[in-house]
């Protein structure tokens, strides 16, 4: 019972051993030379003129996500591809919506802007919109009347 799984412990030993091995030899055997370029993030070569921004645009995440869409879909198809004549017209239509839910949605990633990588454009105001609008002018108060004028109590209501 125990020789068949002997092989699997003998490669995580040697796995471990390698490990460990690798990490000693890199300590006692790599140079010692610390400098500022060193220190620094790599950039393909570039050095850095300015510091990094605290966050990544919106966008960034955007085409991560269109990225991660497209590889799902092609998960999806491969093996559709592979036995798409044993499932006949239902496996057709079930790929159909499921191409037509992905490009719809690149559509609407494209039409947020999401590929657009230059400056930012300014969306004009829309006609339909006042900018002399405030919360005070448009939210009507309900439950203050006679609250906000009343008298201060005198004495005498007190007693």
């Amino acid at each position: 019972m125990l020789g068949q799984y002997l092989p699997i412990l003998a490669l995580a030993v040697l796995v471990v051993l390698f490990a460990a091995v690798s990490t000693v030899a890199s300590r006692l055997l790599a140079p010692r030379a610390p400098h500022q370029a060193k220190a620094d993030p790599y950039e393909c070569g570039i050095v850095p003129t300015r510091d990094a921004p605290e966050r990544f645009p919106v966008r960034f995440f955007l085409v991560a996500m269109i990225f991660i869409v497209f590889d799902i879909e092609l998960i999806f198809i491969y093996p559709w591809s592979t036995i798409f004549q044993g499932l006949g017209t239902y496996g057709l239509i079930a790929i159909g919506i499921f191409a037509f839910a992905v490009f719809e949605s690149f559509l609407y990633l494209i039409g947020n802007g999401a590929l657009e990588w230059g400056p930012l454009r300014r969306s004009e105001r829309s006609p339909l919109v006042s900018t002399t609008r405030t919360s005070s002018s448009t939210v009507r108060r309900v439950g203050l009347e006679g609250r906000l004028n009343r008298p201060a109590p005198t004495e005498e209501d007190a007693a």
